[in-house]
């Protein structure tokens, strides 16, 4: 998959909650940094406060709740008319806490986004970011993947590290991860739309990256060694 966009990348964004990652992206479009605009946000939680911040920005909402609906299936198509309606090229997923049925996935496919705080494949689901931290790791993180029909299963296009210092709390580390977050996830759909991705089973090749050879992590440090 190598798709390059002459015009800005047509964004549909789906939230849950506070929509810090839509607010990151809406910040990089207004920076010039990121060459995309966001058609449509929808939520299924009409409280999310992400909402509040689509509208402070000018841009359009819905609220799809899925419990108006008798099936998963069901809701999935109702969410798939408003996004083709908005002519959506990529659906990025901003804390969406709902999982997509292949009726979804089929509609779009390689082009549904997620990010995870966690390092995939490790930690995958709902509380990843949790049992990291819990599982005494010494670095955790997070990634941008696209979505398949598994639970953060889908190809990874980008990972940053964040380690973890003896002093952390769970909380202390999820707010390092989301700092990152918010800097790894516009990259991820500025590659996108510059068409430098390409989809060869389960690895994703990022036309002319620049990458760092040279370069172990350790925590604890390896002083004097």
């Amino acid at each position: 998959m190598v798709i390059k966009m002459t015009e800005p990348l047509k964004l549909g964004v789906l939230i849950s909650g506070s929509g810090s990652n839509l607010q990151s992206i809406i910040d990089n479009i207004e920076k010039d940094t990121l060459k995309a605009v966001i058609k449509i946000v929808i939520s299924n939680n009409k409280h999310a406060l992400g909402l509040e911040r689509a509208q402070k920005h000018g841009l359009s909402v819905a609220v799809l709740q899925h419990e108006h609906f008798k099936t998963r299936e069901d809701f999935d198509t109702e969410l798939i008319r408003i996004l083709k309606d908005y002519e959506i090229d990529l659906v990025v997923l901003a804390g969406f806490m709902r999982i997509l049925t292949p009726v979804f996935l089929r509609a779009f496919p390689q082009k549904i986004m997620n990010i995870h705080p966690a390092l995939l494949p490790s930690f995958r689901g709902t509380h990843g970011q949790k049992n990291a931290y819990e599982y005494g790791v010494k670095f955790s993180g997070c990634t941008v993947h696209f979505v398949n029909e598994g639970v953060d299963d889908g190809p990874i296009i980008i990972q940053s590290v964040v380690p973890v210092l003896q002093n952390d709390t769970e909380e202390s580390l999820a707010c390092r991860i989301l700092k990152e977050e918010h800097r790894i996830y516009p990259r991820a759909i500025q590659l996108f739309a510059e068409g430098r991705l390409k989809i060869t089973g389960r690895k994703v090749q990022v036309n002319n990256a620049e990458e760092i050879d040279e370069i172990a992590l350790h925590n604890p440090a390896l002083a004097g060694f």
